[in-house]
């Protein structure tokens, strides 16, 4: 695969007419991986931090997908969080910033890293919206009853509202014009809102205003109510796009959302929209399958909405470690080879622990040999 993202490895105080540009080839594949904070202790320490970073060098990892908002804090000294909630920071990073760790860590073994915005438009887990919703409740999306929408023990923020995708916004230009970042990343929340959701007096008025005072359907699956609630985010898609560009226009944009339609249906993502219309550098979908023929087959199917052009802005996610699940490494193989089979140079797995799990076999990977 072939693959026209360019993307920058910077430093402190750099102009950005000043950075160096480095373009990803068939010479140079993509491999990439996140790091949490949850079942990981990386970003408990700077040690911690260049342990994982050499690891991630040792095993052909090129690009970091480090976690900077979960839980409704920021894993680095935020100006707005602390202006906006008078919470600064995470309270276990306090007096540290894991995020500038990293990059200066990472750096130095020229692998790129990416803000991941992993909590993106959900406040909290099961904690009723967390300090987010208690301090903004107006915030809150709210599904076709008034009650808070959950989903799979996640809060969500109103996606629709403009407030809410002002701070969302104004919290990705932070990081970007504070920090030498080489990408910004949402994922399967940002932006994303469960399709039970838009029953805010908000989302429910801008609609009758677009429908001749119709009433949203109360069926949220609806097909042109799920679409027009999806249009509003692919909007929101292309904001973020052009803030991120309009403050450093090197920096990429990706997303890992869900796989699609599924993630149009239950999430109202359209990342094959986000592509054809060029709002996004870099799309990696959670292709996260338990055998290689639901992955070869989910893989084909993400395949079909692309053309020569958005293919190039494609890589899969592949599952490496979930709880206490790891793939065998036969069936690793089998899906690292059916993504070249596929056309497709490199991939990125979710998640960074995985990677300890099979040493030998990232040795290979690292060389070049799958």
């Amino acid at each position: 695969m072939i693959s026209c993202l360019v993307v920058s490895i910077v430093s402190c105080g750099a102009s950005e007419k000043d950075e160096p540009t480095l373009q990803f080839t068939t010479n140079k594949s993509f491999r990439g991986t996140w790091i949490t904070s949850a079942a990981s202790q990386v970003l408990s320490s700077r040690d911690s931090i260049r342990a994982a970073v050499n690891v991630c060098d040792a095993c052909g990892i090129n690009n970091i997908f480090v976690v900077v908002w979960n839980q409704g804090q920021t894993f680095y000294p935020s100006t707005l969080m602390k202006s906006t909630f008078g919470v600064e920071i995470a309270s276990q990073y306090a007096g540290r910033d894991p995020l500038k760790e990293m990059i200066e860590e990472a750096h130095k073994k020229n692998i790129k890293v990416h803000a991941w915005f992993e909590y993106g438009f959900s406040t909290s887990y099961s904690q009723k919206g967390g300090l987010i919703l208690q301090t903004k409740p107006t915030w809150a999306a709210k599904d076709q009853n008034g009650n808070l929408v959950v989903k799979n023990g996640f809060d969500w923020m109103n996606a629709f509202l403009p407030d809410v995708q002002q701070f969302m916004l104004d919290l990705v230009s932070e990081v970007v014009s504070n920090y030498d970042v080489d990408g910004v990343q949402g994922d399967d929340r940002m932006p994303a809102l469960p399709s039970t959701a838009g029953y805010d007096d908000y989302t429910v008025n801008l609609y009758k205003q677009q429908h001749n005072g119709i009433e949203p359907p109360t069926n949220y699956k609806d097909a042109d109510w799920l679409n027009w609630r999806t249009a509003l985010l692919t909007e929101f898609m292309g904001r973020l796009y052009s803030t991120v560009k309009g403050i450093k226009s090197f920096v990429t944009v990706s997303s890992a959302p869900s796989v699609y339609p599924w993630g149009r249906d239950e999430y109202l993502q359209d990342w094959p929209s986000w592509l054809n219309k060029g709002y996004v550098d870099l799309v990696i979908p959670q292709i996260y399958r338990y055998d290689i023929s639901t992955y070869q087959s989910t893989l084909a199917q993400q395949v079909s909405y692309l053309d020569t052009t958005t293919k190039t802005k494609f890589y899969p996610g592949l599952l490496l470690q979930n709880g206490t699940y790891n793939p065998t490494e036969e069936f690793l193989r089998s899906m690292i080879q059916s993504n070249r089979g596929s056309g497709f140079s490199g991939e990125a797995f979710w998640f960074f622990e995985g990677l300890k799990k099979f040493p030998a076999f990232f040795v290979i990977y690292e060389q070049g040999k799958l």
